[in-house]
Order: structure tokens, then C-alpha cells, then sequence
């Protein structure tokens, strides 16, 4: 059981919580999901907000080595910045489902503070990589990178949020290319 169960329950959550948000995650579920007896996941995870925590904790950081990665892997910012909205599109290729940061965030009144935090970890890092490649990719100042980024974020977050609504990944695609057109991201 052990560190097996825990990361059982962990990924069982995600998928949970990419479909359902913050509220959809019930220990039961959770627990016959994974085949284990329910206080198995109050071992893990005493309460839901410590499950929360972990889930959004782990999205975030594994969202981060993405970028990382990306970034590690290409010494040209502009095909980084085109590359970019995969790491959200996957979602919607993955049973429809979106970002979890994303879903949470639109909970966010009903979230603990803990599970608040992480949830905007996951804003504030891909908006600080998406300035650094913006910064990388153009002569903006650090202030314009910024606020540049932040655009970016949230239209690549809200068109997979208007797919997901339509269950239709040509949806998130087709805003992706207006997104080209108008200048946002690199075409």
C-alpha cells in the first residue's frame, strides 16, 4: 500500500478534479476508484484540504517541469511561445478534460486558503515562463512581458474552457488561430 496507494489516490484525484473541480473529489469515490477502504485515503490525506493541497501542489509543479523542459529543449522563445497551448490542449484530449488549476480557480470562493495558494502557484508559473520566453522573444520591457503573459494565460486557459464547454478540441483550436491572427501568440 504505502506510497503506491498514496500515489493511486493522487492521480485518481486529478482525473476527479480535472472533470469535476475541488468539489467532485469525495473520499468514497476516491477510495473505490482506487480499490482501497476509504480510511485508507483519511491515511494519505486527512482531509479533503490536505488532499486538495496535494493535488494542486503536484498539477502545478508538473506543469512547471513541462515548461521547463520546453524551454530546456528549444533555444527559439518564438517556437516555445507556439508550442505553449499543447500543455492545455492535452487536457481536452484526455476525456475533455481541463486544467485542474483551471477548474479550481473558477471554485475559488469555495476553496481552503491552503488549496487557494497552490492554485494560484499554477497562474503565477506560467505566467512568469511566459514572460521569460516573451522577454527571450522580443524586446518588451519586463512590465509589457507581464502583462503580455497574463493575456496569454488567460486566453489559452479560457479557450480550452469554451472547448470543454462544447466538447469540441476544433473549438479550442480555431480560438488558438484567432489568437495568431489578432497577434497574441506568434502565428
Amino acid at each position: 500500500m504505502g506510497t503506491s496507494a498514496r500515489e493511486a489516490i493522487l492521480e485518481a484525484a486529478r482525473r476527479t478534479a480535472q472533470a469535476h473541480g475541488y468539489s467532485g473529489l469525495n473520499f468514497r469515490e476516491l477510495a473505490a476508484e482506487v480499490g482501497i477502504k476509504g480510511a485508507s485515503v483519511h491515511y494519505h490525506f486527512p482531509t479533503k484540504a490536505d488532499l486538495g493541497v496535494a493535488v494542486a501542489k503536484r498539477y502545478w509543479e508538473e506543469s512547471a517541469a513541462v515548461l521547463d523542459a520546453l524551454w530546456a529543449e528549444s533555444s527559439d522563445p518564438v517556437r516555445c511561445l507556439r508550442q505553449y497551448p499543447d500543455t492545455f490542449r492535452k487536457s481536452l484530449e484526455n476525456g475533455n478534460r481541463i486544467c485542474l488549476c483551471s477548474f479550481m480557480s473558477a471554485e475559488y470562493d469555495d476553496l481552503p486558503e491552503p488549496v487557494k495558494r497552490e492554485v494560484m502557484t499554477f497562474a503565477d508559473v506560467n505566467v512568469a515562463w511566459l514572460a521569460k520566453v516573451l522577454s527571450a522573444a522580443t524586446e518588451m520591457s519586463a512590465d509589457e512581458s507581464q502583462q503580455r503573459a497574463r493575456a496569454i494565460f488567460a486566453a489559452v486557459a479560457g479557450a480550452q474552457l469554451m472547448a470543454r464547454s462544447r466538447s469540441d478540441i476544433a473549438v479550442f483550436d480555431a480560438l488558438l488561430d484567432s489568437y495568431r491572427v489578432v497577434g497574441l501568440l506568434p502565428a
